[in-house]
Protein backbone atom coordinates (compact mmCIF):
# COMPACT_ATOMS: atom_id res chain seq x y z
CA UNK A 1 0.00 0.00 0.00
CA UNK A 2 1.36 3.64 -1.09
CA UNK A 3 1.75 5.69 1.65
CA UNK A 4 0.51 9.28 0.12
CA UNK A 5 1.99 11.32 3.58
CA UNK A 6 4.57 12.61 1.07
CA UNK A 7 2.46 13.66 -1.87
CA UNK A 8 0.28 16.13 0.52
CA UNK A 9 3.47 17.24 1.88
CA UNK A 10 5.53 17.71 -1.23
CA UNK A 11 1.74 20.34 -2.13
CA UNK A 12 1.80 21.69 0.86
CA UNK A 13 5.58 22.68 0.51
CA UNK A 14 5.15 23.98 -3.07
CA UNK A 15 2.22 25.94 -1.85
CA UNK A 16 4.09 27.52 0.93
CA UNK A 17 6.94 28.27 -1.29
CA UNK A 18 5.30 29.59 -3.93
CA UNK A 19 3.18 31.95 -1.83
CA UNK A 20 6.98 33.30 -0.36
CA UNK A 21 8.26 33.68 -3.95
CA UNK A 22 5.30 35.63 -5.04
CA UNK A 23 5.97 37.88 -2.12
CA UNK A 24 10.10 38.06 -2.49
CA UNK A 25 10.17 37.64 -6.09
CA UNK A 26 7.81 40.26 -7.25
CA UNK A 27 9.58 43.67 -6.16
CA UNK A 28 12.96 41.47 -6.94
CA UNK A 29 11.72 40.99 -10.35
CA UNK A 30 10.14 44.62 -10.66
CA UNK A 31 13.69 45.98 -9.84
CA UNK A 32 15.76 44.07 -12.19
CA UNK A 33 12.80 45.07 -14.85
CA UNK A 34 13.27 49.06 -14.30
CA UNK A 35 16.79 49.43 -12.57
CA UNK A 36 19.73 50.75 -14.52
CA UNK A 37 21.85 50.31 -11.55
CA UNK A 38 25.46 48.45 -12.37
CA UNK A 39 24.68 46.04 -9.50
CA UNK A 40 21.67 44.18 -11.77
CA UNK A 41 24.02 42.60 -13.92
CA UNK A 42 25.47 40.99 -10.07
CA UNK A 43 22.18 40.33 -9.16
CA UNK A 44 20.46 38.64 -11.91
CA UNK A 45 23.54 36.16 -11.87
CA UNK A 46 23.31 35.41 -8.48
CA UNK A 47 19.65 34.70 -8.70
CA UNK A 48 20.49 32.39 -11.74
CA UNK A 49 22.47 30.71 -9.80
CA UNK A 50 20.26 27.54 -9.01
CA UNK A 51 19.87 26.72 -12.94
CA UNK A 52 23.36 26.03 -13.53
CA UNK A 53 24.81 25.03 -9.92
CA UNK A 54 24.34 21.03 -8.96
CA UNK A 55 21.30 21.10 -6.46
CA UNK A 56 23.54 19.44 -4.08
CA UNK A 57 26.02 21.88 -4.16
CA UNK A 58 23.36 24.58 -2.82
CA UNK A 59 21.63 22.30 -0.55
CA UNK A 60 25.40 22.01 1.15
CA UNK A 61 26.14 25.84 1.49
CA UNK A 62 22.75 25.96 2.90
CA UNK A 63 23.10 22.97 5.09
CA UNK A 64 26.11 25.15 6.67
CA UNK A 65 24.67 28.18 6.72
CA UNK A 66 21.40 26.86 8.40
CA UNK A 67 23.05 24.14 11.01
CA UNK A 68 22.20 25.61 14.85
CA UNK A 69 25.81 26.17 15.24
CA UNK A 70 25.70 29.25 12.40
CA UNK A 71 24.52 32.54 12.96
CA UNK A 72 21.80 32.23 11.17
CA UNK A 73 20.98 28.74 12.26
CA UNK A 74 21.52 29.83 15.68
CA UNK A 75 19.18 33.04 15.94
CA UNK A 76 16.21 31.12 14.73
CA UNK A 77 16.82 28.21 17.06
CA UNK A 78 16.42 30.93 20.04
CA UNK A 79 13.36 32.62 18.11
CA UNK A 80 12.03 29.60 17.36
CA UNK A 81 13.05 26.67 20.09
CA UNK A 82 13.82 24.61 16.39
CA UNK A 83 16.02 24.10 13.98
CA UNK A 84 16.16 24.95 10.21
CA UNK A 85 17.93 21.82 9.35
CA UNK A 86 16.55 18.44 9.04
CA UNK A 87 12.73 20.62 9.15
CA UNK A 88 9.79 21.89 7.12
CA UNK A 89 10.79 25.29 7.51
CA UNK A 90 14.25 24.48 6.47
CA UNK A 91 12.98 23.10 3.38
CA UNK A 92 10.93 26.37 2.56
CA UNK A 93 14.29 28.53 2.71
CA UNK A 94 16.00 25.55 0.45
CA UNK A 95 13.37 25.49 -1.95
CA UNK A 96 12.61 29.51 -2.04
CA UNK A 97 15.94 29.88 -2.82
CA UNK A 98 16.34 26.86 -5.32
CA UNK A 99 13.08 27.98 -7.52
CA UNK A 100 13.53 31.96 -7.16
CA UNK A 101 14.69 32.67 -11.02
CA UNK A 102 12.02 30.47 -12.30
CA UNK A 103 9.58 33.33 -10.26
CA UNK A 104 12.09 36.45 -11.05
CA UNK A 105 12.42 35.60 -15.08
CA UNK A 106 9.08 35.07 -16.28
CA UNK A 107 7.75 38.42 -13.79
CA UNK A 108 10.90 40.13 -14.91
CA UNK A 109 9.96 39.43 -18.69
CA UNK A 110 6.52 40.38 -18.09
CA UNK A 111 7.33 43.26 -16.38
CA UNK A 112 9.59 44.79 -19.10
CA UNK A 113 7.04 44.63 -21.81
CA UNK A 114 5.17 47.08 -19.76
CA UNK A 115 5.07 50.42 -21.74
CA UNK A 116 6.60 53.52 -19.50
CA UNK A 117 4.40 55.65 -21.49
CA UNK A 118 1.49 54.19 -19.67
CA UNK A 119 3.08 54.18 -15.96
CA UNK A 120 4.00 58.03 -16.95
CA UNK A 121 0.51 58.75 -18.30
CA UNK A 122 -0.99 56.93 -14.60
CA UNK A 123 1.59 59.53 -12.49
CA UNK A 124 0.79 62.78 -14.89
CA UNK A 125 -3.17 61.51 -13.56
CA UNK A 126 -2.00 61.45 -10.20
CA UNK A 127 -1.84 57.89 -9.81
CA UNK A 128 1.01 56.94 -7.18
CA UNK A 129 3.36 54.06 -7.94
CA UNK A 130 1.84 51.81 -6.01
CA UNK A 131 -1.98 52.17 -7.63
CA UNK A 132 0.28 51.74 -11.45
CA UNK A 133 1.68 48.63 -9.83
CA UNK A 134 -1.62 47.29 -9.02
CA UNK A 135 -4.05 48.40 -11.64
CA UNK A 136 -1.51 48.52 -14.69
CA UNK A 137 1.47 46.53 -14.26
CA UNK A 138 -0.47 43.17 -12.58
CA UNK A 139 -2.95 43.29 -15.26
CA UNK A 140 -0.79 43.64 -18.06
CA UNK A 141 1.66 40.91 -16.81
CA UNK A 142 -1.05 38.71 -16.04
CA UNK A 143 0.43 35.66 -17.71
CA UNK A 144 3.76 35.94 -16.64
CA UNK A 145 2.19 35.95 -12.82
CA UNK A 146 0.86 32.68 -13.92
CA UNK A 147 3.44 31.51 -15.81
CA UNK A 148 6.13 32.46 -12.53
CA UNK A 149 3.39 30.67 -10.20
CA UNK A 150 3.21 27.54 -12.09
CA UNK A 151 6.53 26.58 -12.60
CA UNK A 152 7.72 27.56 -8.90
CA UNK A 153 5.38 25.23 -7.57
CA UNK A 154 5.99 22.46 -10.30
CA UNK A 155 9.94 23.12 -9.55
CA UNK A 156 9.11 22.81 -5.81
CA UNK A 157 7.44 20.16 -6.24
CA UNK A 158 9.95 17.75 -7.82
CA UNK A 159 12.92 18.87 -6.27
CA UNK A 160 15.23 16.28 -4.67
CA UNK A 161 19.04 17.17 -4.36
CA UNK A 162 18.62 20.37 -1.80
CA UNK A 163 15.44 19.26 0.24
CA UNK A 164 17.87 15.56 0.89
CA UNK A 165 20.82 17.73 1.62
CA UNK A 166 19.00 20.24 3.96
CA UNK A 167 15.68 18.33 5.25
CA UNK A 168 17.05 14.33 4.74
CA UNK A 169 14.06 11.74 5.00
CA UNK A 170 12.02 12.16 8.03
CA UNK A 171 8.57 10.82 7.85
CA UNK A 172 5.77 13.25 8.05
CA UNK A 173 8.51 16.13 8.18
CA UNK A 174 10.77 16.13 5.27
CA UNK A 175 10.12 12.84 3.34
CA UNK A 176 8.82 15.03 0.37
CA UNK A 177 7.25 13.26 -3.28
CA UNK A 178 10.59 13.13 -4.61
CA UNK A 179 12.61 11.30 -2.05
CA UNK A 180 9.45 8.49 -1.22
CA UNK A 181 9.91 8.21 -5.16
CA UNK A 182 13.53 7.35 -4.82
CA UNK A 183 13.48 5.02 -1.04
CA UNK A 184 11.26 3.00 -2.84
CA UNK A 185 13.53 2.39 -5.89
CA UNK A 186 16.52 1.52 -3.38
CA UNK A 187 13.77 -0.59 -1.57
CA UNK A 188 13.37 -2.37 -4.90
CA UNK A 189 9.40 -1.41 -4.74
CA UNK A 190 9.24 -0.43 -8.44
CA UNK A 191 5.27 -0.38 -8.51
CA UNK A 192 4.82 2.05 -5.88
CA UNK A 193 7.81 4.02 -7.30
CA UNK A 194 6.43 4.16 -10.58
CA UNK A 195 2.74 5.46 -9.43
CA UNK A 196 4.32 8.59 -7.84
CA UNK A 197 6.66 9.28 -10.68
CA UNK A 198 4.16 8.34 -13.25
CA UNK A 199 1.79 11.52 -11.43
CA UNK A 200 4.76 13.64 -10.92
CA UNK A 201 5.55 12.97 -14.98
CA UNK A 202 1.70 13.59 -16.07
CA UNK A 203 1.46 17.12 -13.64
CA UNK A 204 4.81 18.21 -14.80
CA UNK A 205 3.40 17.68 -18.56
CA UNK A 206 -0.21 19.42 -17.57
CA UNK A 207 2.02 22.07 -16.47
CA UNK A 208 4.43 22.82 -19.35
CA UNK A 209 0.85 22.59 -21.27
CA UNK A 210 -1.14 25.46 -19.65
CA UNK A 211 2.34 27.59 -19.48
CA UNK A 212 3.10 27.15 -23.74
CA UNK A 213 -0.88 27.26 -24.23
CA UNK A 214 -0.94 30.48 -22.65
CA UNK A 215 2.28 32.04 -23.62
CA UNK A 216 0.17 31.16 -27.88
CA UNK A 217 -2.50 32.75 -26.48
CA UNK A 218 -0.99 35.91 -25.83
CA UNK A 219 1.19 35.86 -29.14
CA UNK A 220 -2.52 35.88 -30.74
CA UNK A 221 -3.90 38.40 -28.66
CA UNK A 222 -0.83 40.49 -29.73
CA UNK A 223 -1.94 39.66 -32.96
CA UNK A 224 -5.27 40.70 -33.46
CA UNK A 225 -4.66 43.70 -31.68
CA UNK A 226 -2.20 44.50 -34.27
Amino acid sequence: MIDWSPVFLSLHLALVSTVVLFLVGTPLAWWLARSRSRFRPITEAIVALPLVLPPTVLGFYLLILLNPQSAIGGLWVTVTGGSLTFSFSGLVVASVLYSLPFMVQPLQTAFSGVSSALLEAGATLGASPADCFRHVVVPMSRRGFLAAGVLSFAHTLGEFGVVLMIGGNIPGETRVLSIAIYEHVETLDYASAHTLAAGLLFFSFLVLLVVYASNRRSLYDHGDAA
